[in-house]
Order: C-alpha cells, then structure tokens, then sequence
C-alpha cells in the first residue's frame, strides 16, 4: 500500500536535485585552498548575486534530505 509516508520519497528527490545544483554552483566559487578557503566563501555571500541564499538552501537541503530520507525509509 501507498500511503502518506511515501510522499517522502519524491520530497527525497527535489532534496537530492536541490543539493546537486546548489552544490555545483557552490563548487563554481569556492578555493580549497587553506589560505583562501574563508575569504571565498565570504566571497559566495557577499559579492556572488543571491550566493548567499544559495549557500543556505545548500546547508538548509543537506538537513531536509536526511530527515526525508529516514522518513521515507
């Protein structure tokens, strides 16, 4: 049976697509580097159009797809 608790599951992928994008345009502006690694994420916030919100909905998103994740399960 189908029930409620299902709906999880598509909630699980707009999360997983969600994350892969916010990722890849995160990963656009972010250096690994030890000596830059902060400065480019203040870069991300501040200068980057809507980088911020990007960044949350990235943090916010890792969140919500395991709270689906253990729901769907």
């Amino acid at each position: 049976n189908i029930s409620s608790w299902w709906n999880f599951g598509s909630l699980l992928g707009i999360c997983l697509i969600l994350q892969i994008l916010t990722g890849l345009f995160l990963a656009m502006h972010y250096t690994s580097d030890t000596t830059t690694a902060f400065s480019s994420v203040t870069h991300i916030c501040r200068d980057v159009n809507y980088g911020w919100i990007i960044r949350y909905m990235h943090a916010n998103g890792a969140s919500m797809f395991f709270i689906c994740l253990y729901m769907h399960v």
